[in-house]
């Protein structure tokens, strides 16, 4: 048997992390058994369905590495892969429905008759659960009359509209596709009784079912758009490397039963991957351990990824990523940096002609005695530098100190805030060798006039 996995996404909002999540799952299983990852694109919503919508939803995927073998783009032989072209495909398995007297209508729409028996989901994650079908949907809870009333258990599988509901054409496509591994959100885990009495009125094999844990924020709630992390294209638009947020993703409700936290790479997560090591419990969303893994990531990027990687932010910022100061400055951001974004606030003191100082750390510098004169004798002893590299502005800085009787960490922090505008930031002495002998000597008189005369 070629395992065949799929992911589903409808084209009506963003790839939320719970999403890509469920994607990366499939992926992996498919690849570590190597078998099929198919894209199967749920538009059958049309009023809500839209190309930007699932243009950013493949965009993303991509970004993640989340190739496909069958779908939007890919092909196959088990297409359309797009839901709203399969509407003969559903009038054919309705028929099969119909030949069976398996199906009625009810004004307008047509019911499925569940069967009165029970149901047994063998969950590869989960574990085992059983209903019927006929009992659990004869009641209904009824929000006006606050109490159980008497309901219809049979369920609609096509609208008055005409129409088709999620769990029928969902049942179909997986038939059709030969999916063998349904591989999703625990929040489908209670549709999968009403999938399983479809399966068998078509006579069908069932495919093995495994239904991982929900992402819940820290504070147990469950995770909408609204909430930090939540969308993929945000890590893109923010500078995050797909590595590590496929790393993270993984390790939401996944273990490979060590204490490994750090996957460079899918090829490293797959030698690892099984479900056997997926929790039945929900796993809670980190963001600040998310970009702690995205920041170990960089820090291993090596130096010509670092600087691909990083280009387009630089460019953002007007940084020429050809600029012969830009592997150098990447090389001080890098242990810095959380996200790619954060590299260009580390090193823009270096490109800029217009530095923005930071309130705060000014008023820090203003309300010390003696910052002029600290400041005019740095300036003096800087320009005056002869050699300018890290050891030769380093004794500059010491001899300017000594010649005031200070130590050489007093000069340092109104240093750092003079040239590069806060308290924060990169290394000072070699941020300094970049900015250049003329700028660094410049700022300082500068800030000299501005902030302390």
């Amino acid at each position: 048997m070629t395992v065949r996995t799929r992911f589903a996404p409808s084209p009506t909002g963003f790839l939320h992390i719970g999403g890509a999540r469920t994607a990366l799952y499939n992926w992996l299983y498919a690849r570590k058994h190597g078998g099929k990852f198919v894209i199967r694109v749920e538009d059958t919503d049309a009023a809500r369905s839209t190309d930007a919508s699932q243009s950013i939803i493949l965009d993303g995927l991509r970004w993640l590495g989340l190739e496909w073998d069958e779908g939007p783009d890919a092909g196959g032989d088990n297409g359309p892969y797009f839901q709203s072209q399969r509407h003969e495909i559903y009038q054919a398995y309705l028929q099969k429905l119909k030949d069976s007297d398996l199906v009625y209508d009810d004004d307008g729409a047509v019911r499925f008759r569940v069967p009165d028996k029970e149901i047994t989901v063998n969950d590869a994650i989960c574990g085992t659960v059983t209903v019927n079908l006929k009992k659990t949907g004869s009641t209904r809870w009824d929000p006006e009359a606050k109490k159980e009333v008497e309901a219809n258990p049979d369920i609609v599988i096509r609208r008055p509209d005409g129409s088709f509901i999620f769990h029928f054409v969902n049942v179909v496509d997986d038939i059709e596709m030969g999916i063998t591994h349904v591989i999703r959100g625990e929040d489908h885990l209670s549709n999968t009784p009403k999938h399983i009495a479809l399966y068998e009125a078509f006579g069908s094999d069932l495919p093995t079912f495994a239904h991982i844990p929900l992402n819940l924020n820290k504070d147990g709630s469950k995770m909408s758009k609204r909430d930090q992390g939540a969308l993929i294209h945000e890590y893109i638009e923010n500078g995050f490397l797909p590595a590590a947020v496929n790393n993270y993703m993984a390790l939401l409700g996944w273990s490979s039963g060590s204490d490994r936290e750090l996957y460079f790479s899918l090829d490293e997560i797959l030698e690892d991957f099984d479900l056997k090591g997926v929790n039945s419990s929900n796993s809670k969303f980190d963001f600040e351990k998310c970009k702690w893994m995205n920041a170990e990531h960089i820090k291993a990027l090596p130096a010509d990824k670092f600087l691909q990687r990083s280009a387009p932010f630089l460019e953002s910022e007007g940084i020429d990523p050809k600029d012969s100061r830009v592997p150098a400055c990447l090389e001080l951001a890098r242990e810095r940096a959380e996200t790619l974004a954060d590299i260009t606030k580390v090193i823009l003191p270096v490109f800029t002609d217009n530095l923005e100082y930071d309130q705060p750390s000014v008023e820090k510098v203003v309300s010390k005695d003696g910052m002029a004169e600290v400041l005019s004798t740095l300036a003096t002893h800087l320009a005056e530098c002869g050699d300018w590299t890290t050891d030769g502005i380093k004794a500059s800085i010491q001899a300017a100190a000594e010649s005031l009787d200070l130590k050489m960490g007093a000069f340092m922090f109104p240093c750092r805030v003079a040239t590069m505008g806060s308290t924060a930031g990169a290394d000072l002495v070699p941020m300094l060798e970049l900015i250049g002998q003329d700028r660094v000597v410049s700022r300082i008189r500068d800030f000299k006039e501005k902030y302390l005369s």
